[in-house]
Order: C-alpha cells, then structure tokens, then sequence
C-alpha cells in the first residue's frame, strides 16, 4: 500500500514545515515519518543509556575543570577565565521534515554546548561575506582587518580560509592565551594529549590542520573587527530572530577579552568553551539552527543565509578530509559507511552534536552523551529511517 507521507512529491524549500515563533512545534509519529518505530526508540534509549561522564557541575571534586582535565591542560594557559554552568542530562530531538519526530530530556534548557560554538562562528562568516565585507575568502585578513595581531610575514599572510579550515598556523597570544597551548592537540575517542601544549615549530598557513582553539578566538575577534558590533548582536538579529529561537540563549566571552570598539567597550566571545565562556543554548534552538543549515540557509520563505556559502561550509578541506569551515563532514578515511556521505555536524566536547542529513531532511541533536557512543547512536538513528 501507497505511504502518502513517503510518496508525496517533495514541495520547494520556500514550502517547507518550519516552526513558528509561539514556541509550537509540529510532532509526528514515526512510522508516517519513514522511521521504523522500534529503531528508532532503541536509539533514543540509547543516547539515554550512555550519559557523559562529566560531572553536572563541570568541576571534579579536586576542582580541575573538566576541559582541563579532557585536554591534558596544565602550566600557564590553563586558568578558566569564562563563566561556567552546571550541565543538564541527556537531551535530543530528531527531526524530519521540520517536524520532531522523538525527543527526550529537557529540551528548552540553556546548556553550555562547546565548540558547536565553532559552528555559530562559520555561519557568521558567511554573513560577512554575504555582505561582502569578507570580498575572498582567500584573500590575507590583515586586508581588511587592521590589527598588530595580523602583522609579520607569516600571520599577515592569513586568509580568511586558513582561519575557518584551522590551519592558519598563526603565532601569538590573545586574551592571554598562546596559541602554544594546543600545540600537538587531538580530539576525539582516543586522542593521545600526552605532548599538548609543548612547543613545535609551526608550519606555513594553510599547510597543516590544528584544532586550535586560541586560533579560533582570533577568527571571532577578526569578525568582531569586521562587522563593527558584538557578535551576539549579529547572529541574534541576523539567524536566530528570524528562525524563531527563544531568548533564552546567550554566547560569553572571558574575563580577559574585553576590548574598544568605536569607543564601545565590548567582549569578543570565544569558539567554545575551552577556558569556560561560550555559546549556552538550548536543544530546541541548536535544532532550529540545524533545519536552517540543512535547508541551504532558507527558512521558510526567507533566505537567511547564501546557499553558496552553505556548500563552501562543507567542501572538504585540503589538510582534513572531514572538516569543512569549522563542521565536521562524513568524508575522508574515517567517515563513517552508515551514514551519507553527504550528512555532516557541529561538535562539541561533552559531547555535544547537531547532525545534519540534508539530502532527507534530517536533523538530530543530542546532548551530554559519551563521545565513544556518538558514532553508535547516529548509525542507529540512521538506519532506523527507510530507504
């Protein structure tokens, strides 16, 4: 028998389901939305059944902050200069078609969401160059960013590009932090920080990838620069007012990261929350901004942000397979065989994930669960859905 859901013709984006304003959200089960129902469930139970092992208040008993701790981070650098909240439990939804198929967990909790946060800062770019105050994204920074920051033959040498990719190799500190600090970083399950924070010998731009996070910062300091005003003032009256997200989010920066800006006092805020600080923002809202990537930057009947830079966002990089400008992507030698090749995600430690399958319109966002069970639930979640 026919599905009417499954075998209806697939309307323009323009007509896509997206959720109002009020707060209301369309649901639907999941057998009419092409999921199987059991597998789906089973997935659910098990981003569930595997919590992070953070503590809820982001600080182990001795103290250590749990960044430190994940990062193998000590010495100089390590001092936590950002505002840090105490993290709610497991959380997600899956969305298709715009609507939410299965969720769980407090979805309307701000929660800090790490460096997703890196995520926010390449949607932002996107907007400058929209607005062609970022003319080429190839084209050095200190072009049209005037900052000491970006003086010397290898930093003034920096494009736009090396910055989103992460493979700017610039040298420095800001906010009182070297970008010595994740020197010989790794990321993910397994990652050997045993060298992290020890000095090498850094490499041209945009020859060699390192998750950087000091690096990152200097990418929203330079968009600060560029578009005259805070960044939260951007994303907020650019993506998240139009998308319907709540006013319950807020993105902090560091103690240290105050500057002068047309004689306005304002704080650059950071890609993650490293040294705490950063994006808190809730599941739904994390949601929202995942239906507007998926659905190339449209929502509704609005274009919010270019397509075109969509589909930059997620080309390969040259120096990592699965990294975009600043989203991970399911390519390269570690992608992962159950989910398409064309899906791709923010990130953040704790772990924090939007998962984004554009080509079936597919949104899934979890929280606070074990980084080792992230690539497990996805799969789970995806091959619940039918062909």
């Amino acid at each position: 028998m026919n599905n009417p859901v499954l075998d209806a013709p697939h309307p323009p984006r323009s007509e896509l389901y997206v959720p109002d304003r009020s707060g209301f959200w369309e649901r639907t089960e999941p057998g009419p939305a092409g999921f199987d129902p059991a597998g789906l469930a089973a997935a659910v139970v098990f981003a569930q059944g595997h919590e992070s092992p953070w503590p809820r208040s982001l600080f182990y008993p001795d103290g250590r902050y749990v960044g430190n701790v994940e990062w193998n981070e000590t010495g100089p650098w390590s001092e936590v200069v950002g505002p840090v909240r105490e993290r709610g439990g497991p959380a997600g939804l899956v969305l298709k078609g715009g609507r939410i198929v299965a969720e769980w967990g407090d979805t309307a909790r701000p929660d800090m969401t790490f460096s997703i946060a890196k995520s926010y800062l390449a949607v932002l770019a996107g907007l400058a160059s929209d607005d062609g105050l970022i003319r080429d994204v190839d084209e050095p920074v200190r072009a049209t960013v005037d900052d000491p920051l970006l003086g010397g033959p290898r930093n003034g040498r920096i494009t736009w590009r090396h910055l989103l990719q992460q493979s700017s190799e610039w040298e420095g500190e800001l906010f009182g932090k070297s970008d010595q600090v994740d020197h010989f970083r790794q990321i993910g399950p397994g990652a050997d920080n045993s060298r992290k924070g020890e000095l090498r010998e850094r490499r041209e731009p945009g020859t060699y990838y390192e998750y950087n996070d000091v690096r990152v910062n200097l990418l929203a300091y330079c968009l600060l620069r560029l578009f005259g005003r805070p960044l939260p003032e951007v994303l907020r009256e650019r993506v998240m007012d139009p998308i319907g997200a709540s006013g319950t989010w807020e993105w902090n920066g560091y103690s240290t990261s105050w500057v002068e800006l047309g004689g306005r006092r304002v704080q650059s805020v950071p890609g993650g929350s490293h040294w705490g600080g950063g994006l808190v923002i809730s599941t739904l809202d994390h949601a929202r901004f995942g239906l507007l990537i998926g659905r190339g930057g449209r929502w509704g009947g609005r274009r919010v942000l270019s397509e075109t830079w969509i589909e930059r966002m997620v080309q390969p990089s040259p120096t990592l397979a699965n990294y975009g400008f600043l989203w991970w992507l399911n390519t390269g030698p570690g992608a992962n065989p159950a989910l398409p090749a064309s899906s791709f995600s923010a990130t953040g430690a704790g772990s924090n994930v939007i998962w984004i399958d554009p080509e079936r319109d597919v949104v899934v966002v979890v929280r606070w669960i074990d980084k080792a069970a992230v690539d497990p639930f996805l799969t789970r979640v995806a091959q619940s859905l039918r062909p």
